[in-house]
């Protein structure tokens, strides 16, 4: 430090951690003023800043070594301006517009040595740096200057190099991408890793579609999407806009803009975006304007669908992440109460995108927040987000009516209430198990729900394990093989007994039989089967085993084991 409150780099500069190398990453913007103070071949000089700290950060794109008085006239801005300052005259206006020509132009800083003719820095050059806010930096010791342009120079023209052979690359990546098909997900995802920031792709009405998190989760990037976004404005072109210095571009789709793609800062490495981040992201909007053609899904739809099996499947890394993407498409869940309802179009029901356009524009219209996407097990999933007063009946009914006038043998199932996204997983499983309990042709049901289940429904949902199958033949299997054999009808006598509570006069009448002749015909089934029928437990077991029986002759085939 000095008088004039100045900051002094060492020999190492400050703070390098390796002093021997530049602080320089392949694809940045220019080397900074602050980085060039830092290298060695000018931190050997031990640069003091005594004007001008604020500017630090001006890139410098040449060096110019001169000792005119007028160096404005050669130079076009950026360039770092060296001088023993041999030449600088003594009268105090000369001095002002020398420092004022610098400044206009657009120098990115004035350095000189005081080896030579100074030995203090002069104080109306100081003056006159310190009331332009234009960078002045003091070399108390001696630096070739000549080394010091050849260093420069040299770093300057390999980043030249390098960002060409980077857009070069960037340039191969989208279009490899696009030459094989790629669907958005990967695209943002690519620009994300690429440009080592968060990538979001948002519709019109805020809605964030995709996001890409290079390596790390995206709450950070989505947490209050729809306010942040409302709050950075779309430039005119590709270029920095809102409170947080978000990088923007428009996507557009047959001559329209259709969105627009977003590059946040990463407060966890380099907060900046710079201008290769602008030329990532707009090779990412041609990429996606040309996908858009090729994947004919909505995207939104692809982004409810993808969100879901990520809840279903238990996929997000933390709850405030699942939280961030659900809001961020429009669903507010905090508060809310959450319930996943199933809907089974049946098997053959082929592409079921317009069913689930349908479901959101009519659960929509109703005023509710759903998120709507084909999960696995050949269902249409709907996670229903309701605030607390909202009962949630009158609209499942509704959902089953708009299902049915198309899909009119279409099962509708519901899961229970749960009051967490991490929860969903659980909702999703109990909706899948009533799905697959549910016994087709039951009637006057709009839908069904774990209460239904009962044990008719629950030999429907084990229909396809082995041992089920095995229990009905061993069960019934001989009465089956004689009434085929003899003509005979013991198995719908005994189904009627049964179903009559081992009420025999009952039964009778119910199979339009006499008495003795229906007494006959229990006999028979007690020879056949070798069992007694007056056992409680032994009809508990023909009536279970009859009821699967029934039940695995039903059209719509087996359900996995």
């Amino acid at each position: 430090m000095n008088g004039f409150g100045g900051t002094a780099y060492d020999a190492a500069g400050r703070p390098p951690a390796h002093p021997s190398e530049p602080p320089r990453i392949p694809g940045r913007p220019p080397l900074s003023l602050a980085e060039v103070l830092r290298l060695p071949v000018l931190a050997a000089g031990a640069p003091e800043v005594v004007s001008g700290h604020g500017q630090l950060a001006r890139p410098v794109r040449w060096v110019h070594i001169t000792e005119l008085l007028d160096p404005a006239s050669f130079l076009k801005g950026g360039e770092l301006v060296l001088t023993t300052g041999m030449p600088l005259p003594e009268d105090p206006a000369l001095v002002r517009r020398y420092v004022d020509e610098l400044a206009d132009v657009g120098a990115a800083g004035l350095v000189i040595e005081l080896v030579r003719r100074y030995h203090r820095p002069p104080s109306e050059l100081v003056r006159a740096c310190l009331a332009r806010d234009f960078p002045l930096v003091l070399l108390s010791r001696t630096v070739n200057f000549v080394e010091v342009t050849q260093v420069l120079h040299s770093l300057i023209v390999g980043s030249q190099v390098e960002s060409l052979r980077r857009a070069q690359d960037v340039h191969d990546t989208f279009t490899a991408l696009t030459l094989r098909g790629a669907g958005p997900e990967e695209v943002v995802d690519m620009a994300a890793e690429m440009s080592g920031h968060p990538v979001v792709l948002e519709n019109l009405v805020h809605q964030a579609v995709i996001c890409g998190s290079p390596g790390r989760g995206v709450e950070g990037a989505l947490s209050g999407w729809e306010r942040r976004s409302r709050a950075t404005p779309s430039p005119d072109r590709t270029g920095l806009s809102g409170p947080e210095d978000w990088l923007v571009t428009a996507v557009e789709y047959r001559g329209e803009r259709w969105g627009r793609l977003l590059m946040l800062p990463d407060g966890a490495q380099d907060p900046a975006v710079g201008p290769e981040d602008a030329m990532v992201l707009e090779r990412t909007a041609t990429a996606l304007t040309i996908a858009r053609l090729t994947h004919h899904t909505r995207w939104e739809r692809r982004a409810q669908r993808t969100l879901l099996l990520d809840l279903v499947e238990q996929r997000c890394r933390s709850k405030g992440e699942a939280r961030a993407r659900a809001e961020a498409l429009g669903v507010p869940v905090a508060g809310r109460r959450l319930m996943v309802v199933l809907v089974s179009p049946g098997p053959g029901a082929g592409e079921t995108t317009e069913l689930e356009d349908r479901l959101t524009d009519e659960l929509g219209a109703a005023g509710a927040a759903v998120l709507v996407g084909a999960v696995p097990g050949d269902h249409i999933g709907v996670l229903l987000a309701l605030p607390a007063a909202t009962p949630w009946r009158p609209l499942v009914e509704r959902l089953s009516r708009s299902v049915r006038e198309s899909r009119p043998d279409a099962v509708i199932s519901v899961g229970s209430e749960v009051s967490d996204l991490s929860q969903t997983a659980r909702s999703f499983q109990q909706a899948a198990r009533v799905a697959d309990a549910a016994v087709p042709g039951t009637p006057d049901k709009a839908f069904h729900e774990l209460s239904d289940i009962g044990l008719r429904q629950l030999l429907y949902a084990l229909r396809g394990d082995v041992r089920l199958q095995e229990f009905v033949e061993r069960q019934l299997g001989r009465l089956v093989d004689y009434d085929e054999r003899h003509g005979t009808d013991l198995l719908p006598v005994l189904h009627t007994f049964l179903d009559a509570a081992g009420n025999k006069t009952v039964a009778a009448k119910r199979a339009n039989l006499s008495r003795q002749a229906f007494y006959q015909r229990l006999h028979s089934v007690e020879r056949v089967l070798g069992c007694d029928l007056e056992s409680g437990e032994q009809r508990t077991q023909l009536h279970v085993a009859l009821t699967a029986f029934r039940l695995l002759r039903l059209s719509r085939g087996p359900a996995p084991s």
